[in-house]
């Protein structure tokens, strides 16, 4: 079953929800989280990927030295931003500040 794309207005209001995710190029949401240190970040990258991997959606996920980003959209949804894409943001979101994330 195929996710259904939110309308911009969905989107906009649903972000208004989730402090420092943004819209990206129409298509995707997107943050970055700061972190404390490069073992910090990559702790939190191995979270996300474990997330994805339970909610079977997964996210382009960045490890830089002391940050992560993640652009999220629904590639089985012509690449547009569903209900799934903010169930995983939301997900991240919560489990970001048990690894010091900003």
């Amino acid at each position: 079953m195929t996710a259904e794309p939110l309308s911009p207005a969905e989107i906009d209001r649903r972000l208004e929800s989730l402090p420092g995710w943004t819209l990206q190029g129409g298509d995707r949401i997107t943050r970055t989280f700061r972190l404390p240190s490069h073992a910090a970040a990559a702790a939190l990258t191995a979270h996300i990927a474990a997330i994805q991997d339970e909610v079977n959606h997964h996210s382009e996920l960045t490890l830089g030295y002391d940050t992560v980003a993640l652009s999220v959209r629904t590639h089985d949804a012509g690449g547009t931003v569903t209900e799934k894409d903010f169930a995983l943001a939301t997900r991240v979101t919560a489990a970001a500040p048990a690894h010091g994330a900003e």
